[in-house]
Parts: C-alpha cells; sequence; structure tokens
C-alpha cells in the first residue's frame, strides 16, 4: 500500500479492493516503524484512527460514503482537536487537551478521513527548519542518515507524508510554512488564498497571515484536501465566501488550443539560487513553453522589501496574539511571588528563544516610538507589493518562480537568525499579497535531493494554480518516493 497516492487510495477503498482498518493499520505500522527515525508526530492516536477507520467501512457498507473517506492524514499540531492533545509544539501548551475542534479538522471529520495523529512543527509555527519544536526537529526522511531538515513550519507534516507515514496533511502557511518544506521533500504544498480555508481553532502566530492548507504527494491529492478544507465559516471574520471543489483528476489548462501566459518575476533572476535549481527551473520553462504557454516577464517592483516588511508584520502580530498565554485561564503556569511574578515565569519558562525573540521585536515595533517608523511602513510595502501583483496579472495568467533556492540542508546547519529567515524570500510575498501559490517539485538536484518551484495566481485562482501545477507535475515526473524509507 505504500505506493498509492491518496487519490489511489481511495479508489481502492471505493472498489472495495481494501479496507479502511487495513490501510490505518498499514500507517499505524509504518508510524511504529520509523516514527521516532523521523520524530514527524507529536501525538500519535491510534485507537482513534481505527475507530474513525471501523466507521468509514461501515459507512461504505451501508453506502453512505464520504468524499475522502478511510484516507488517513496527520494533523498539524497548530488546529485544535477536542480532547487531543494540542502543543503548538511548545512547552507552554504542552499538556493543553481543548475542549472544542478546529473549523479545518472538524471539516475533515466530515469527509470521513482517519486521524493518525498531530505533527510536528515550529513552536507556535515560527521558524523555518522545526528546530524550534519544543519536541525537538522531525527529520527529512531523504538522506535519511544526514539529518536533513524536512523544513519548517510544517515540517513535522512534510516529514511524514514524504516517509509514507501519512497520505496527506494539513500545513499553515504564515510565511511560506508549507510551501518550502514541501519543496524540499519533494512534496506539494498548497497555500490557499487568505480566506479560503478557516483559521477558526488554529493556534494563531500572524492573524493577517496565516493560512491553512494541504501536504500531499502529488497535485490531484492536494486539490483533494484543499476541496474538504475549503470553504466559509461565519465562526471567521476573515473567512470568504468562495469555496473551492475538485474531482481529481484535474482537468488541463494548457493544450487543445488553450493560450496560457506566465510570468516570470524579474526581480527575482539576480538572487543567488543553486545552480541546479537554475537549471531545473529553466529546463521547465523550456517545457511549458513548448506546450504552448507564452513566457512574459513581469515585475513585482517592491518584492525583495517583501521579507523586511513581513518580519515587522509577522512579529507584530505574534506579540499581540501570544500575550494570551500567561498562565491565568490556560497552559502551563509557574508559581510567582505575585500575580506580575507568576506572568514573568510562565511566560519565561513557556517560550522557547525563537518565541521569545520574535516577541521582543513585535513589541518594540508596535511602540509608540516606533509605529509609524516600522510597522505602518511595512504595512505601506505590504499594499504596494499586493498592488503590484495586480498589475502584473494584467500582463499575465499565473506566475512561476523559485520555492527555495536550494535543496535541504543538514539541521545543525550554522546560520544565524536573519539568515534563517531570509530563507523565506522567494515565499513570503505572496502571503503578504494573500495571493494563492502551490509548490511542487520540478526534479532532483545532482545531490538526489529534491527541488520545488512555485506557481502563483491571482486570488481564488486556486484551481488553475493547481492546474499548472499538475502540467509542471507531469512533466518533471519526480519519483518523490525516498529510497531509506520507502524501500525502493
Amino acid at each position: 500500500m505504500i505506493d498509492l497516492t491518496l487519490t489511489q487510495a481511495l479508489e481502492k477503498l471505493n472498489n472495495r479492493e481494501i479496507s479502511a482498518v487495513e490501510l490505518t493499520q498499514h500507517y499505524l505500522n509504518r508510524i511504529e516503524k520509523y516514527g521516532a527515525d523521523l520524530n514527524c508526530y507529536i501525538t500519535v492516536t491510534p485507537e482513534r484512527a481505527l475507530a474513525d477507520a471501523a466507521a468509514s467501512d461501515a459507512r461504505r457498507s451501508a453506502g453512505n460514503t464520504l468524499p475522502l473517506d478511510g484516507i488517513p492524514i496527520a494533523m498539524k499540531d497548530l488546529f485544535a482537536t477536542c480532547s487531543i492533545r494540542t502543543t503548538a509544539a511548545s512547552r507552554m501548551l504542552e499538556n493543553f487537551i481543548p475542549e472544542y475542534e478546529s473549523t479545518v479538522s472538524q471539516k475533515f471529520i466530515d469527509a470521513g478521513t482517519v486521524l493518525l495523529g498531530k505533527a510536528n512543527l515550529d513552536e507556535f509555527a515560527m521558524g523555518t527548519f522545526s528546530k524550534t519544536s519544543f519536541f525537538g526537529a522531525p527529520i527529512n526522511p531523504w538522506q535519511l542518515d544526514k539529518q536533513l531538515t524536512a523544513g519548517g513550519s510544517s515540517g513535522g507534516s512534510t516529514s511524514a507524508v514524504a516517509g509514507g507515514l501519512a497520505l496527506g496533511a494539513t500545513g499553515t502557511d504564515t510565511g511560506g510554512s508549507i510551501r518550502f518544506p514541501a519543496a524540499i521533500t519533494g512534496l506539494v504544498g498548497m497555500k490557499p488564498t487568505y480566506g479560503l480555508c478557516s483559521r477558526w481553532g488554529c493556534i494563531a502566530f500572524a492573524s493577517s497571515l496565516d493560512t491553512p492548507g494541504p501536504i500531499a504527494r502529488t497535485v490531484d491529492d492536494t486539490a483533494l484536501l484543499l476541496s474538504a478544507m475549503a470553504g466559509h465559516d461565519p465562526k471567521d471574520s476573515t473567512s470568504s465566501t468562495n469555496g473551492f471543489t475538485c474531482n481529481a483528476p484535474l482537468t488541463p489548462v494548457l493544450g487543445d488550443g488553450h493560450k496560457l501566459r506566465i510570468g516570470v518575476i524579474r526581480e527575482f533572476s539576480n538572487v543567488a539560487i543553486s545552480d541546479d535549481m537554475r537549471t531545473l527551473f529553466e529546463k521547465r520553462i523550456a517545457d511549458l513553453k513548448s506546450m504552448g504557454a507564452e513566457i512574459v516577464e513581469v515585475s513585482i517592483p517592491n518584492i525583495l522589501d517583501a521579507l523586511a516588511a513581513y518580519y515587522i508584520i509577522a512579529p507584530a502580530e505574534a506579540s499581540s496574539n501570544l500575550a494570551r498565554y500567561d498562565g491565568m485561564r490556560y497552559g502551563l503556569r509557574v508559581e510567582g511571588k505575585d500575580i506580575y511574578d507568576t506572568f514573568k515565569k510562565t511566560r519565561a519558562a513557556g517560550f522557547g528563544d525563537e518565541v521569545k525573540r520574535r516577541m521582543i521585536i513585535g513589541t518594540a515595533v508596535l511602540s509608540s516610538e516606533s509605529y509609524d517608523v516600522y510597522f505602518m511602513q511595512a504595512a505601506r510595502v505590504r499594499r504596494m507589493i499586493a498592488d503590484s501583483f495586480n498589475t502584473a496579472f494584467e500582463q499575465c495568467d499565473l506566475i512561476v518562480c523559485p520555492a527555495s533556492a536550494g535543496t535541504a540542508m543538514p539541521l545543525n546547519s550554522d546560520l544565524t537568525p536573519l539568515e534563517y529567515y531570509a530563507l523565506d524570500l522567494f515565499t513570503v510575498a505572496m502571503n503578504l499579497a494573500g495571493v494563492p501559490a502551490c509548490s511542487v517539485p520540478c526534479g532532483l538536484a545532482t545531490n538526489g535531493l529534491p527541488l520545488g518551484m512555485q506557481v502563483v495566481g491571482r486570488r481564488f485562482d486556486d484551481m488553475r494554480v493547481l492546474q499548472l501545477a499538475k502540467h509542471i507535475e507531469t512533466v518533471a515526473a519526480v519519483d518523490n518516493r525516498p529510497t531509506v524509507i520507502m524501500g525502493k
């Protein structure tokens, strides 16, 4: 069963070739065998998984099959799951058990999926390698012995799917936290249009940027997951009334007389990337051109300023969102000599260094002395970037660019905080603009590791983004099963 995609597994389930219990037990066995090596789960839920699977088989026997009935998935441990520990990979919430279900996880329950467990991540989704997790970093299953990063913040989700420990997973993307880890683990990762998927019950990092989305092995699988998790939610004030529905396989967006204008971003042309990334990107552009696409150069004048704007806006929102963790209502509590001492001791003990760093930055830029100089300036840059994307899309239908500068790096890479932040260069602008973007494998580098490129579209043009991603997936034809874990 390990070679099945989500779409293929669903077909076999519907044809009664396999049962949901058999499929689920297979993945639980994989977790037992490789879970410690990959550290991709914080909490595994075998009893819940087998109960979900049995209920799925019963529905299928009764003719009441749901859209994703019996599909085993991993849920990023940022989504609240009722009666199941939800930690945000932080000591602050190490023993937090919600009494409510996030909208996204409820939608997957309603679609009939099987919950295998809660996937590891950077603490409160703040990081690039998932190294800030209180529970240790997840491992990239590619070249397992080299202890490579699976990316962040959704590193546990990508590690689980890439290693065959889940058929699909949820992630969140605030500045690239789905697309970057998907790119370096050979997966498809979709950051939907902001507002397409509800944030209710998803532990907040930066509320105007946080975007739930799916991670899977193929574009069709990703589209099916997005179809399940998208939709309006009255409990989220930023939720859109736009929906998303998909019946895999996706229909082509190129060929049969369709003429598509695909933009490449001028400002990225001189950004340093690996030779492998440049070669593969140029190959995929040539492939698209040979299939009838018109390649045009577009300009996003302020896109290289996106990183600086992001690392002002996101920490500012984080400092506000994380103020609620005070040891008074839920989560960790460290007693002090008075209420203020309790606040200080609780927050000092509960948060890791990176979270503290971002809260301090955020609090500083929101101070009366800095608000206009930093925060408002960043907000203006954000507006200009969004406007520039709108202008660019007057000249093209979709945009393509790298998802990362190179392949996965060792977890012990000696990078400064600023160097970690710079890894988000190719992804943060799409969050600031709120547009959909999908990372799709574009080939293997000379070191045998996968690389990904992004497809970017207009707001709510998520379907067309996925359709072009499928073209790239088809021509790249990457075998994204890591040799050691998948037993090729």
